[in-house]
């Protein structure tokens, strides 16, 4: 009964953000500024995105403004700039229970590439339903890709040990050179912090990373198959960098990278926007651990490594 209350609230959950999207897009048209396609790319091209580039895309669509043509268009004019030999990379995550250690509470759950698709998002929802599009077969944390490395990127997501482990869309994305883009969002909901956990596995600070669990998806053939992830404790979510409360923190790492010039900043139509390489990105994650910052790191440990 209770897994069945959970999820009914997730999908309750679900169609609330549906309403409040449709109404603020009203809202923008209305009232916003209107973004063409021209100057999206102009701008785009500005904060340093180019051919050839591979990028891991984290955005809110209406930071940015009220856009022309909606998601597509951004997904348009991003593949104009970097193919033919660059990549786009997405979140098209479904996640039942909202999180990771929930949905593996579920006896029931069987992700179906065929017919779930995602749950975070406009653009994601609209990126799953592109020409050509390449999806990883994964039970929460699927990603979508599409251009030169799209199968590459994908193809061994089901495979890998843990969600961001080796074989991961996040470790392929490592070994062509990609680069973090955020539009429009601050550093906080970056999946690409989860590597250094499952990287590190115990050795990481924290004990976040828990027990291996099994997850069943179906793939394109109807074929069942296991896929294993480690949930993340969530009595350590109120304390992570994408927590609500946790702007502090946020405003850390912004600061923290922002100040060593690790991040093209620029304005992308309304939108305070970033991007960064991804080895440098990690690298730097890295040291901050040695230094005794995480992305859980509380307001005590801050003060105590102050930013120089």
């Amino acid at each position: 009964m209770k897994k069945i209350l959970q999820q009914l609230k997730s999908a309750v959950k679900s169609v609330l953000k549906k309403i409040y999207r449709v109404r603020r897009r009203i809202e923008l048209s209305r009232t916003g500024t209107k973004i063409t396609p021209q100057r999206l790319k102009q701008d785009l091209i500005k904060l340093g995105v180019t051919e050839g580039d591979t990028l891991f895309i984290h955005s809110s669509l209406k930071s940015i403004g009220y856009l022309e043509g909606g998601p597509k268009t951004l997904i348009d004019v991003l593949l104009e700039i970097v193919t033919p030999s660059g990549t786009l990379i997405f979140p098209t995550y479904y996640l039942p229970c909202g999180t990771i250690y929930e949905t593996c509470k579920m006896d029931d759950y069987v992700f179906d590439i065929r017919k779930h698709g995602t749950n975070i998002g406009r653009l994601p929802e609209a990126v799953i339903k592109y020409p050509n599009v390449q999806r990883s077969l994964h039970p929460t944390h699927s990603v979508s890709a599409i251009g030169y490395h799209s199968k590459l990127i994908t193809e061994t997501h089901h495979l890998a040990p843990s969600i961001f482990g080796k074989g991961s869309p996040w470790d392929r994305f490592l070994e062509v050179n990609g680069k973090v883009l955020g539009l429009g969002v601050s550093m906080g909901p970056i999946t690409f912090y989860h590597m250094l956990e499952d990287r590190m596995a115990d050795k990481f600070p924290l004990p976040v990373r828990m027990a291996e669990c099994k997850l069943k998806c179906k793939n394109h053939n109807n074929e069942l198959v296991e896929v294993p992830v480690h949930p993340l404790d969530i009595k350590y979510l109120p304390r992570r960098i994408d927590n609500k409360a946790r702007k502090d923190l946020r405003d850390y790492f912004w600061h923290e990278f922002s100040s060593r010039q690790l991040l093209k900043i620029d304005k992308v139509g309304e939108s305070t926007s970033w991007m960064v390489e991804g080895d440098v990105f990690y690298q730097h994650l890295e040291t901050l651990v040695e230094q005794g910052i995480t992305i859980y790191s509380t307001e005590t440990q801050l003060k105590a490594r102050p930013i120089i």
